[in-house]
């Protein structure tokens, strides 16, 4: 279920006709949900309005035929009610949620938080763990203390913690979704042997791979599937560091960027984020030659994140 990028014109206005292109590509090419709003969907760009249009945008794209979760993270828990309402008014499935940013709020805190925005929405909520953006990163004791809060259906872990990702799902499998950590080997593993849920990735770059990884392990065809996931692992290798934040300019800008690359629209960012630099732009089209998603180019003398091995 993809977390996907919002196109902004070079203006920096809200371009919704490419946000309507882009979510028709994602359909066609068999996205099993869509994650708006997300830190790819530079939720922190965007007026209450804006948000609200682009909920009404994709659920009138969409049609009910896979699943809109809009992103909801905001300051207070009253803003997030407020985005968390325009969503269920557009027609989504479920919010995304993180705990308040750059406040560092205290456990205590942050439990009373996601109890005071599910007493208040009427959609299932995804906690979203997200150290790099909140500063903080939840323990597997708080996970399992926000599983009991009424409305939350599951976490998206994005937590480089390997050992608390793995504590943490194990102790609330029976209970809660949990996405994340499957561009990895173990990853693989939690998924064909222990049920994880999904992941709740950057931008689809890969198209239709995503999802067929998934569907090539409940197949049974774990080839096509290891296939899938090394691509998957040199994507993400190449565009980000272990904490998932990207390797050079912003994630979002990189994400954009590569899909335009591919003649999508992925439109500009939004300031303060910047588009890439030419030296930028260059390494992005080596990345993609390489994974044969745009004819073969000369590569520079960029280091070489790209790696075979999943």
């Amino acid at each position: 279920m993809p977390a996907i990028t919002t196109p902004f014109d070079a203006s920096g206005a809200l371009d919704l006709p490419s946000l309507e292109r882009l979510i028709d590509w994602l359909v066609a090419e068999g996205m099993h949900g869509i994650t708006l709003l997300g830190t790819t969907g530079e939720w922190f760009s965007l007026l209450p309005e804006e948000k609200r249009d682009v909920f009404r945008t994709a659920a009138a794209r969409v049609r009910g035929r896979i699943p809109l979760i809009g992103g909801c993270n905001a300051f207070t828990a009253r803003e997030a009610i407020q985005t968390a309402l325009a969503a269920a008014d557009a027609g989504l499935d479920g919010i995304l949620l993180t705990p308040p940013p750059y406040i560092m709020p205290s456990e205590r805190e942050i439990l009373q938080f996601f109890q005071t925005v599910s007493d208040a929405c009427p959609l299932p909520i995804c906690v979203y763990n997200w150290p790099p953006g909140t500063n903080l990163d939840m323990t597997p004791d708080l996970l399992r203390r926000i599983a009991d809060v009424d409305k939350v259906v599951a976490f998206k872990n994005s937590t480089s913690n390997v050992g608390a990702f793995s504590e943490a799902f194990f102790a609330l499998r029976d209970q809660v979704r949990t996405f994340g950590f499957t561009s990895t080997g173990l990853g693989k593993a939690l998924v064909q042997h222990c049920g994880l849920d999904g992941s709740m990735g950057a931008g689809a770059l890969l198209g239709g791979e995503h999802p067929q990884f998934f569907e090539a392990l409940w197949a049974g065809d774990e080839a096509k599937a290891d296939l899938l996931l090394a691509r998957d692992v040199a994507l993400m290798r190449a565009f980000y560091k272990p904490t998932l934040t990207a390797v050079f300019g912003s994630a979002q800008a990189v994400c954009k960027e590569a899909l335009n690359q591919m003649g999508l629209p992925g439109g500009y960012p939004r300031a303060p984020i910047l588009p890439l630099q030419e030296d930028e732009k260059q390494y992005v089209r080596e990345v993609l030659s390489s994974l044969g998603k745009l004819p073969q180019v000369r590569a520079g003398n960029w280091p070489r994140y790209l790696a075979a091995d999943a």
